[in-house]
């Protein structure tokens, strides 16, 4: 039971990240009990319900604006439901890295009564060829927050049967942001440095460094994000990563170094350790298993690693944390 309530408590404070970023669209599967805990979890979706409503609401009011049309998730998927593509919004959304989601069945994104809808969907839309709709589903992200949606869904058909699929597409409404985008345009970070050369008429130079607009910020913390919640997992090269993310690997690289002081490694490694720690002091799994949780691929190489670091093993610690204070 403790332990189902420290899910839930990580999972509030998660969404309070989310809603603190400007992210609304997120909500907290219901207990069922009656606490406070369930109390909390309630006013959240409301309040973040409420907050989308107003949102939205002012891009259809404003009449001096344009509302857009943003696509949040995009799914291509074969005729059993299997995803064979999706775009980089889906990724950052759903806090998946690119290759774990290509080839996972797409129910398994869903929760448990969006799985019925969806399986009863499958059957019909496999009599029907041509064949569009909404549904209303709701997703799961890699931290368990739920996100419900209404979907537009149909089958589209190629050369081939072979090329026959259905796309699931999720499009959100804001209002014209082309005045705010120009002003954080405008807004952009530089560094320069200074080098003071000669004695007497003292000759400065300027070089200028490369600027990182608000946008390159905003992919690079997307970037750190997927990171941290992935950690896991292999790491794609620093090129493949940089596209996942919408920048080039250059500008990760050295976008990473000025916002976090490290590189994107580092940081990585970092965080793997970070997080052993704190699942050696506070649960029961063995090293071994903490190890592979934490993207270590063998103990020897996690506890050089670590004692390197902390200037104690793995198993020093757990001996300590397991001390009666």
């Amino acid at each position: 039971m403790d332990k189902l309530r420290k899910m839930d408590l990580n999972k509030i404070n998660r969404m309070l990240m989310e809603m603190a970023s400007g992210n609304f669209f997120y909500r907290l599967e219901r207990t069922g009990n009656h606490d406070s805990l369930e109390s909390i979890i309630l006013v959240l979706n409301m309040l973040a319900e409420e907050i989308q409503e107003i949102l939205i609401h002012q891009g259809y009011a404003n009449l001096n604006g344009i509302v857009n049309q943003l696509i949040q998730l995009n799914f291509l998927l074969d005729m059993q439901g299997v995803i064979k593509g999706v775009n980089k919004s889906t990724c950052l959304t759903l806090s998946y890295l690119h290759e774990d989601l290509l080839k996972k069945p797409f129910d398994a994104l869903l929760n448990a009564k969006s799985k019925k809808r969806w399986t009863k969907f499958l059957k019909k839309i496999g009599k029907k060829g041509f064949y569009e709709t909404s549904m209303e589903l709701t997703f799961v992200s890699r931290e368990g927050l739920l996100l419900p949606h209404t979907c537009h869904i149909g089958s589209c058909e190629g050369q081939h049967n072979q090329d026959n699929g259905i796309w699931v597409t999720v499009v959100l409404f804001s209002k014209d942001r082309k005045e705010r985008d120009e002003l954080q345009r405008q807004d952009i970070i530089s560094y320069k440095e200074k080098e003071t050369t000669g004695s007497g008429n003292e000759r400065k130079t300027t070089k200028n460094r490369p600027k990182l607009s608000f946008e390159d910020i905003r992919k690079i913390r997307e970037g750190r994000n997927l990171i941290l919640n992935n950690l896991e997992k292999d790491l794609p090269s620093l090129r493949d990563f940089a596209l996942q993310l919408g920048t080039n690997e250059f500008k990760l690289k050295y976008g990473f170094k000025e916002l976090f002081g490290t590189s994107v490694y580092r940081f990585l490694l970092q965080e793997r350790l970070r997080k052993a720690k704190m699942l050696i002091q506070y649960t029961d799994f063995t090293i071994k298993t903490i190890a592979y949780k934490t993207g270590f691929k063998s103990i020897p190489h996690f506890s050089r690693v670590y004692k390197k670091t902390y200037g104690y093993a793995p198993s020093e610690l757990r001996k300590i944390s397991r001390k009666d204070p």
